[in-house]
C-alpha cells in the first residue's frame, strides 16, 4: 500500500512537471525569436536600413505550419511595392525586428513567432497562435522620415512643423542623390502617405510632437 502511495505521489509530481515544462515550451516558442535567412544580398550597399528609415518594399506572407499564402503585395490593391517607415508598428513587430540592416535589392526569408505577428488571437485569414513566414524584398531605403537629423534637414524655416512643400523637397534631393529620380506623381503618393500616418490634427503640417515619436529631446 505504501508503494502504491509513493508511486502515485511520484507520477503526480513528474505529472505537475511535465505540464509545466509544457506550458513554458509553448510560452517560448509563442514569444520566440525571429529567425532571419539572407536570400540575396548585392555586392554593393548604399545605405542600411534602421529604425525610422522610410523604406520601400515587395513582401509575401506564408503561414510556417503548411506553407499557404496569406498576403502578397504585388497584387494587393495597385500592386505597387508598399512604402512604410521602419520600426514604428506600421507593420508587424516581427518584420520592423527582421527587416532592418537591409540594403537595397536585398532579399530575406524572414520566420516570425506568433508573439512577434499576429498573436493569440490571429487575424484573418491567419489563424490564432500562428508563425508566420515573409519573403521580402527591398527596393529603397532613405532617411526619415523619422530620424531627428531628417526633421531639421527637413525643416527649412526652422519653426518645428514640416509641410508638403518641406517633405517634398527633401524626397527629391534623397532620391537625386541616390541617382534615382522620380516623377511628380511618386513623390505625391509617398507624402500623401506620410501626412495620412503621421498629421493626426489634420491640419496640413507634421509638428514636432506628431513627428517626434520615439520621445527624443533633441527639437
Amino acid at each position: 500500500m505504501m508503494w502504491r502511495l509513493v508511486s502515485c505521489t511520484l507520477c503526480l509530481l513528474v505529472s505537475a512537471q511535465l505540464s509545466l515544462w509544457c506550458v513554458w515550451a509553448s510560452a517560448v516558442e509563442l514569444d520566440g525569436e525571429v529567425k532571419i535567412e539572407v536570400v540575396y544580398k548585392p555586392e554593393e550597399c548604399t545605405q542600411k536600413s534602421k529604425r525610422g528609415d522610410l523604406i520601400n518594399v515587395h513582401y509575401d506572407g506564408f503561414l510556417a505550419k503548411d506553407g499557404s499564402q496569406f498576403y502578397c503585395s504585388r497584387s494587393d490593391k495597385t500592386g505597387h511595392p508598399q512604402w512604410f517607415v521602419l520600426g514604428v508598428g506600421q507593420v508587424i513587430k516581427g518584420l520592423d525586428l527582421g527587416m532592418e540592416d537591409m540594403c537595397p535589392g536585398e532579399k530575406r526569408k524572414i520566420t516570425v513567432p506568433p508573439g512577434l505577428a499576429f498573436g493569440e488571437k490571429g487575424k484573418d485569414p491567419v489563424p490564432p497562435n500562428a508563425t508566420v513566414v515573409f519573403e521580402v524584398e527591398v527596393y529603397s531605403v532613405s532617411r526619415g522620415p523619422r530620424s531627428m537629423e531628417a526633421f531639421k534637414m527637413m525643416d527649412l524655416d526652422e519653426d518645428k512643423s514640416l509641410t508638403k512643400e518641406e517633405v517634398k523637397q527633401y524626397l527629391q534631393l534623397e532620391y537625386e542623390k541616390s541617382g534615382k529620380p522620380r516623377n511628380a506623381a511618386f513623390y505625391e503618393k509617398i507624402m500623401a502617405d506620410i501626412f495620412r500616418k503621421s498629421d493626426q490634427d489634420s491640419n496640413g503640417h507634421i509638428s514636432a510632437k506628431e513627428y517626434n515619436i520615439y520621445g527624443h529631446d533633441e527639437l
